[in-house]
């Protein structure tokens, strides 16, 4: 296979051209602005227990035959927003809050499936992902819903940085702190529920933090980590989908690892904040006083 081959090949197949859509959507633009305010507040457990929180719901629906998305988007909800409300009460800690309801949320998803004889694809997929089954109406579910949490999110950007530094000095500012808190978990609830379907509930919190720590390693500027972000998801989304059709791997998996192997070599090779610029500037910190001395007087 020549290199025109490789890179031209699986733009003649409608489902990785499904793929690529949605991968390019959920990964490079919806979750990589999501994950920049998910990083920023340090609340990159919330998007762990939104997606396991989410089990219950797809158990129910699949015990129904009902909708699994729809199931796991109500589930979500139902469990992240309580969160919301019981963390205003800074006695406990985000993080506290959030392993009670999730670990709750989760154990009833476990009841919930053992009450049914056997595992389907459906409910496998959900778990595992399967981006590659899309099919042309989730790509545009996908547009559609991303660009409404991607619109929010930047018309409330201020606000949601504001509370995610400072809720204290936030709310004295007369900021409604509970009501962007609301807003904050819906939005990642919804991101996560429309992950799902590229990588399942067991790899969804990469898509939402790998990208955006990624760019927090490269910049300072907010409007510059969106945007790179962005673009590193995206990017990678694609690389993560080449090398599953090249080697016939698993897509999740393989974007995943990607996105992985990526947010390494950030972190050893950023200019700024990288292992490598640290360790050079420790090394100049180290040398700089040995030189003075030496220096004649």
């Amino acid at each position: 296979m020549s290199l025109v081959e490789f890179f031209t090949g699986p733009w003649h197949l409608p489902f990785m051209q499904r793929a690529f859509a949605v991968a390019v959507i959920i990964t490079g633009l919806v979750c990589g602005v999501v994950g920049v305010y998910v990083v920023l507040r340090g609340m990159a457990f919330i998007g762990e227990a939104v997606s396991h929180s989410a089990f219950p719901g797809v158990a129910l629906a699949y015990a129904v035959q009902g909708n699994l998305l729809l199931g796991g988007a109500l589930a979500g909800l139902t469990t992240s927003l309580p969160i919301a409300l019981v963390s205003q009460n800074r006695r406990l800690k985000e993080d506290t809050v959030i392993g009670v309801f999730f670990s709750c949320a989760f154990g009833l998803g476990i009841v919930l499936v053992s009450t049914q004889d056997s595992w389907s694809t459906d409910l496998s997929s959900f778990l595992f992902g399967q981006v590659l089954a899309v099919g042309p109406e989730d790509v545009w579910t996908a547009a559609g819903v991303g660009a409404v949490l991607v619109t929010v999110v930047l018309l409330l950007s201020k606000e949601l940085v504001a509370v995610s530094l400072d809720r204290e000095t936030s709310r004295a500012a007369g900021l409604p702190v509970m009501r962007l808190d609301l807003i904050l978990y819906t939005v990642v609830t919804a991101t996560i529920v429309m992950s799902l379907e590229a990588v399942g509930n067991v790899l969804v919190l990469s898509l939402l933090i790998t990208p955006a720590a990624a760019a927090r390693m490269l910049t300072e500027r907010l409007w510059a980590m969106t945007l790179l972000a962005s673009l590193i998801g995206g990017t990678v989304a694609l690389a993560g989908l080449y090398v599953s059709y090249a080697y016939d791997l698993a897509a999740g998996g393989s974007i995943v690892c990607v996105l992985t192997a990526m947010f390494v070599a950030v972190w050893c090779l950023a200019p700024r904040h990288g292992l490598l610029a640290r360790a050079r500037q420790q090394n100049r910190e180290t040398w700089r006083p040995a030189a003075d001395q030496m220096a004649p007087t």
